[in-house]
């Protein structure tokens, strides 16, 4: 079976003067096309630095990273921010958005990036936002949105390249109960449209709207269900 993901005893020590401390420790995982995964445990639990190695905003110190069958854990950096624009949407707890951009220039920066033109560019980010919810608020800069419509813009920002898959840190982090819930059922939605979702999470009951949850606990993985 081919596997989306695939870390085979994937690890990452950091040296602080003369101590070494161990972020992960041989953390084998995969994960198939089409699921929806939480990463979850308290902080320092290794989850951040598991995100960051299969974002490619890292590399490992030991192990294999396999990413659509391609072996990304020895890539240059060059390399690694092609995949990252390639096949990884990002969404961040503080959204990350530009504050003088538009809702549609904010949605459309990773197309800027891969070199799309104008016309192609305002066609696609146009559309990822309709498919959020966004269709009337394609010209709303941040301060003129909700925190919930910000963290939309986001999202539709990580589905514009059509990623392998969709990549979020704490999304509900800075979002009220309410909005949380509606980002949660937006997840849901876009699990249902077929897009691999990784979730990082401390909070249980975010990480219980996953199909999959995958618990950290001093750089090991403890349990997968």
């Amino acid at each position: 079976m081919s596997y989306m993901i695939e870390t085979v005893h994937l690890s990452r020590h950091y040296q602080m003067g003369s101590e070494t401390v161990y972020a992960l420790r041989d953390a084998s995982i995969s994960i198939k096309s089409g699921e929806y995964v939480a990463f979850m445990g308290p902080s320092g639990s290794g989850k951040s630095t598991f995100m960051n190695l299969i974002g490619c905003l890292d590399s490992p110190t030991s192990g294999v990273y396999r990413l659509n069958g391609e072996d990304v854990s020895q890539m240059k950096e060059y390399e690694l921010a092609l995949v990252r624009n390639r096949e990884i949407g990002f969404i961040f707890q503080t959204f990350n958005l530009l504050a003088r951009a538009s809702a549609i220039d904010n949605a459309a920066l990773p197309l800027v990036y891969a070199g799309a033109s104008r016309e192609a560019r305002t066609a696609r980010a146009s559309e990822v936002l309709a498919e959020v919810g966004l269709g009337e608020r394609l010209h709303h800069r941040p301060n003129e949105l909700s925190g919930g419509q910000r963290q939309r813009v986001a999202i539709a920002r990580a589905l514009v390249n059509n990623p392998s898959i969709l990549l979020a840190d704490e999304p509900t982090g800075n979002l009220d109960a309410k909005t949380s819930e509606e980002i949660m059922a937006l997840f849901q939605e876009l699990y249902k449209k077929g897009h691999t979702i990784i979730l990082v999470t401390h909070d249980p009951e975010v990480a219980a709207r996953a199909h999959r949850q995958v618990l950290l606990s001093d750089g090991v993985i403890v349990e997968d269900k």
